[in-house]
């Protein structure tokens, strides 16, 4: 019996005359889990960041669904082999898909609340979790009910059982491979997360929409919600991540990332994350105002090279004597600073987002001196020439790439530095305790620099790393600080570096290009700084409960 030939008379009197269909219905039903797994990502990325862990809670939530409903639609194929009721199911998950992206908005925000207020630990996984189970769970047990039924379907014989089931299972894992590609490369960074799950959704629904046509049943209900599926795509409804948000300037998707600009009152924001975390910040006034990036303008003054051209910017250094290359571009808020600081300086940035680096060129005022490349940071400096400064700031939602943060590529980066060169390293997630993210940066660098200065910068939860093989860094930046003169803002703030700065030694933690939990070690201080934020509600919760609680934050008398 051939793929295209044969009849099966099934319960309900529903005849299957051509198999074509019903793998058309693998082919699509596995592109549909993997485009939804795909979008599950983007959905809960502004929120609990695209790191290993996040992936690692959408791929065990989602097999767990997929594996429930390979069990419950073998049963139900066995109990009652109607392909009436297997539509059924895929209209059902079709409406569900198509309502995710405007309601898995509110239940992530209210599931991220509800467990912020309650637990102390482990925030991140147990969120992602809960909101990944409440909102994609449902759908995928119906999609995962397809393949065992269209066994049972197909199957005429068991003299071919085992050809149908490969060719069943070969479909489905090539509508799996580009329900891989397409969301990645083409949907989501073209349209957007909530219309990627609206084409799926549309696609399920169309499925159903023929079988439904061929059997004469349910065809108004398929065709009500292809219609408003169809709707909503030409005609989008403001469909907000950050919804509970009205200074935005900008929302939008790339390839890397969820993309936020705010409006505030003293400053311009890019953040890659609705709950928690900034990635980059232009103040709207000119002047000096303390932020921890203002301080790695310290680097260019520490660098060894010898000076030149007197009249030429604070440091006195003439036009091209100074190279200064940043991984980590964000919106170019370094960029802008040391070029206006430091004139005559060649700046070039590395930014792996494209979209980013459009960002900082319409909203943040990315000077057109700076030279920016696109690309991944590690491998730009592999080809790369030599620098007196480099700086490091490269992060991925909350955390650190793990290939920029091990041994092996700080000592890459100390093999592009020129004789007296300084690296200079933003280090967000600032914490206390022992064996935190930044005791292990603290110490992987300070095995590959014989000088490592840090200090946390104030008001904030970032702290700044400076590192040389030049043992008079430190004297060079106190000389260069006294004769700054009419740059009196600058002066003051190098003077407060100074007073902060302490010497790091070498210790036993160690980030390797093998062995990099940059994940797990973020994690323990995001749960830290949610505790911070949240300590004055949840004590409040436990003694007045949720009722005082309301009362603390207006939202009830």
């Amino acid at each position: 019996m051939n793929a295209t030939k044969g009849t099966k008379r099934l319960n309900g009197g529903t005849l299957i005359a051509n198999r074509y269909f019903l793998y058309i219905t693998s082919f699509f039903s596995g592109m549909s889990v993997m485009a939804i797994e795909l979008g599950a990502s983007r959905l809960l990325a502004p929120y609990f960041s695209s790191s290993m862990i996040v992936w690692t809670v959408i791929i065990g939530v989602i097999m767990i669904a997929l594996a429930l409903g390979n069990v419950i639609g073998g049963r139900l194929a066995d109990r009652n082999p109607d392909p009436m009721r297997l539509y059924r199911r895929l209209l059902i998950a079709a409406l569900w898909t198509a309502a995710i992206p405007f309601a898995g908005k509110y239940v992530i925000a209210g599931v991220s609340l509800a467990l912020a207020m309650l637990i102390k630990s482990n925030f991140l996984i147990w969120a992602s979790f809960a909101s990944c189970f409440l909102v994609f769970v449902f759908p995928l047990i119906l999609l995962g009910t397809v393949s065992p039924s269209l066994i049972k379907f197909c199957v005429l014989n068991l003299e071919e059982n085992g050809k149908v089931v490969g060719e069943l299972s070969a479909i489905s894992t090539i509508g799996s491979i580009l329900g891989t590609f397409l969301p990645t490369f083409v949907t989501i960074p073209t349209v957007g997360t909530a219309a990627t799950f609206l084409i799926f959704a549309g696609i399920l629904t169309a499925i159903c929409l023929v079988y439904f046509l061929s059997a004469r049943r349910y065809v108004a209900r398929s065709l009500v919600l292809l219609g408003a599926i169809v709707l909503l795509l030409i005609f989008p409804v403001k469909n907000s991540f950050a919804f509970w948000e009205s200074s935005l300037l900008y929302e939008g998707e790339s390839v890397y990332n969820y993309l936020q600009v705010k409006d505030t009152p003293n400053s311009i924001i890019l953040s890659t994350n609705v709950l928690e975390g900034i990635q980059s910040i232009m103040m709207k006034t000119d002047e000096l105002t303390g932020m921890y990036f203002e301080y790695a303008l310290a680097a260019p003054l520490m660098a060894g090279a010898p000076m030149a051209g007197e009249a030429a910017g604070p440091t006195g250094r003439g036009a091209g004597d100074y190279d200064v290359l940043m991984l980590g571009l964000g919106t170019g808020t370094y960029a802008t600073q040391v070029l206006k600081y430091f004139p005559g300086i060649s700046f070039e940035g590395v930014e792996i987002d494209e979209k980013i680096v459009w960002l900082a060129e319409e909203y943040f005022r990315l000077p057109a001196e700076a030279a920016v490349s696109v690309g991944d940071g590690r491998a730009y400096l592999q080809n790369s020439g030599v620098y007196d400064v480099i700086l490091v700031d490269a992060y991925q939602d909350i955390t650190i790439p793990f290939q920029m943060s091990s041994r092996e590529f700080f000592t890459m980066v100390d093999g592009h530095l020129k004789e007296g060169g300084v690296m200079v390293v933003n280090m967000n997630m600032h914490s206390d305790k022992e064996g935190s993210i930044n005791e292990y940066l603290c110490d992987t660098i300070a095995g590959c620099f014989p000088y490592v200065y840090t200090m946390p910068t104030p008001n904030s939860t970032n702290a700044i790393l400076f590192a040389s093989h030049e043992p008079d860094m430190i004297e060079r930046l106190r000389a260069r600080t006294d004769a700054l003169g009419e740059w009196g803002a600058l002066q003051r703030l190098m003077l407060d570096l100074l007073s902060g700065l302490k010497r790091r030694e070498p210790g036993p933690l160690l980030l390797t290009d093998d062995k990099a939990p940059v994940e797990l070690l973020g994690m323990k201080v995001i749960d830290e700084l949610i505790a911070g934020n949240l300590r004055y509600y949840q004590g409040i919760l436990e003694r007045d409960g949720i009722a005082g609680l309301l009362r603390s934050m207006g939202l009830s008398s």
